[in-house]
């Protein structure tokens, strides 16, 4: 019994992972983990317009050019990505 629902937990996970990119797997390195966090944090902004407002109050800048700002930022939200180390 206890077999069969540690499967299915771990097969639910999988199907997860697969679906959402945003969920994660083993192999996730840490800064993609951020990447992710951060463009569901500014996409979240965007979604929803009274953050805006209150964003735009707090830099004194307009509506649009705040939501101009989160979505440049959804680009490289952490950066450039780290060099990958040769395996030679």
């Amino acid at each position: 019994m206890m077999g069969d629902s540690r499967y299915n937990i771990h097969s639910q996970l999988e199907h997860l992972q697969s679906k959402y990119v945003g969920t994660g797997h083993a192999d996730t390195s840490k800064f993609e983990w951020l990447v992710n966090q951060h463009r569901d944090s500014f996409a979240s902004y965007i979604g929803h317009p009274n953050l805006i407002d209150y964003i735009a109050i707090v830099e004194n800048e307009s509506k649009e050019r705040v939501r101009l700002n989160l979505l440049k930022k959804c680009l490289q939200p952490c950066g450039p990505p780290p060099e990958k180390p040769d395996d030679d």
